[in-house]
């Protein structure tokens, strides 16, 4: 195989926001170990494929995608990397690919492509290591929205949740690393830093055991310090973050986004205790309030699961009841997945896939009016967007507002130049394109609000 060729890549990336980060950084080790970076669908010596399995269908996918480049290249080196690999080793014993890459050990992907290339023993993963040195430095694709990853590792062991066993124990990373990272960033034109982590909430919590005392909210305070940083929004939270305490510590910035993804999974108590999820739906209720006294025109978001192991009829109503109440700006619904190894897949009270499904169908309804009504809540008001990319189905320039709503503008390029992505327009709200797809499993609404320049 030819020089050129040996030095070609080809990354995917399934999953979550911490994977998209840890996927960046993994591209800027092979670029600068001189590989030219080509488009998956493309011929490639290397292929990358950063897997997910929180759910049997995320699984599904990932092997996809492996089968998919082995057929795009069969000589290539094929290398999955990330929690689908760290949870099945079969993938590698039954020759699917090359090389697998453990969460704790991307950062050391060049390594573990140079010891297969030359045949020698792959390191193993220590599990005892420190925070997972990986950094990047600028955002993916050029965007002018970034992911810095804070933390990794979870406590919580919900019963459905197989994330816990292949990512590791609760580390944080150090307070000082995160804001030299927020500031090369920005300094490299992201204008928003978006703070994420396998189980965000819980940062600082493993520092705090070794004195090291600082949490989300110092992280925050500290990252908003930063001249050049315009925006900072927060991915998914637990609502026991939600406190006075933690708002008032934040309350000192207007850089944080008014958008709030707290996971709820259930509106439904005794389904909650089931899920071993550690709130009730009251608190969650308290959370939500807090978050609207404190922040206009907030926008909270979440995650309901249709479906759980021994959820019955009336608790599905129940939850039901309580996330047509919370009146969410969007909601992903999702049939409750079966993971092996974890305890809700022992249980024997599995509900049957014609109600999980009609379940969702149910929510997804009642979530999709609750996104319409917030929506319509937005006309005739002013925000700022930061623009994206050009929407191909409307022709309009799309960006997010901060409280994270898709807006689209219509611009010649006269108004504002050629270059576009980037900029920051100051738009009133003037109706919304309702794009509803037949195919969409997660979400009532794909929608995009439409705003005019001021």
């Amino acid at each position: 195989m030819s020089e050129i060729n040996r030095k070609t890549a080809a990354v995917c990336t399934m999953g979550c926001k911490v994977n998209s980060y840890e996927s960046q950084g993994m591209i800027e080790l092979l670029e600068r170990d001189g590989y030219t970076l080509v488009d998956f669908s493309e011929p490639a010596d290397v292929y990358l494929i950063n897997t997910c399995t929180v759910t049997q269908i995320a699984a599904r996918k990932s092997r996809q995608m492996i089968h998919r480049a082995r057929n795009l290249n069969p000589e290539a080196l094929v290398v999955a990397a990330g929690c689908y690999v760290d949870r099945d080793d079969s993938l590698l014993k039954e020759g699917v690919i090359d090389l697998a890459v453990p969460n704790r050990r991307k950062k050391d992907l060049i390594l573990y492509i140079e010891a297969k290339r030359a045949g020698k023993e792959l390191p193993d993963p220590d599990e005892t290591e420190p925070y997972t040195e990986m950094a990047i430095s600028r955002a993916e694709g050029g965007r002018t929205r970034a992911f810095l990853k804070v933390q990794d590792g979870c406590r919580q062991f919900c019963t459905y949740c197989i994330i816990p066993y292949v990512r590791g124990p609760l580390l944080s990373r150090p307070m000082e690393e995160c804001v030299e990272e927020a500031r090369i960033l920005s300094e490299a034109g992201c204008r928003e830093i978006v703070l994420t982590g396998i189980h965000l909430s819980s940062y600082g919590r493993d520092l705090k055991e070794k004195g090291i005392h600082c949490d989300a909210g110092d992280l925050i305070a500290a990252i908003a310090a930063l001249d050049k940083v315009e925006r900072i929004r927060l991915g998914s939270l637990e609502p026991r973050l939600i406190t006075p305490e933690f708002l008032e510590k934040i309350s000192g910035t207007d850089k944080l986004c008014p958008h709030f993804h707290l996971s709820l999974q259930s509106g439904c108590d005794r389904t909650l205790k089931a899920m071993n999820r550690k709130y009730t739906s009251d608190e969650f209720r308290e959370a939500v309030k807090l978050l609207r006294q404190h922040f206009p025109d907030v926008a909270v978001t979440t995650d309901v699961i249709a479906g759980f192991p021994g959820e019955t009829e009336e608790d599905h109503l129940e939850s039901l009841a309580f996330v047509r109440e919370m009146g969410f700006a969007e909601a992903h619904v999702f049939p409750y997945s079966r993971m092996e190894g974890t305890v809700a897949a022992r249980k024997p009270d599995q509900v049957s896939s014609d109600d999980k499904k009609r379940r969702s169908r149910e929510l997804l309804a009642v979530t999709a009016q609750s996104s319409v009504a917030f929506m319509e809540g937005m006309q005739g008001k002013t925000v700022k967007v930061i623009l994206e990319e050009k929407d191909p189905d409307t022709g309009l320039w799309t960006g997010y507002s901060p409280n994270y709503m898709r807006i689209g503008v219509m611009l010649q390029e006269s108004q504002s130049g050629s270059d576009l992505q980037g900029q920051e327009l100051e738009v009133r709200i003037c109706g919304y394109v309702n794009k509803r797809s037949a195919n969409h499993d997660a979400s009532g609404l794909d929608s995009i609000l439409k705003g005019e320049r001021i």
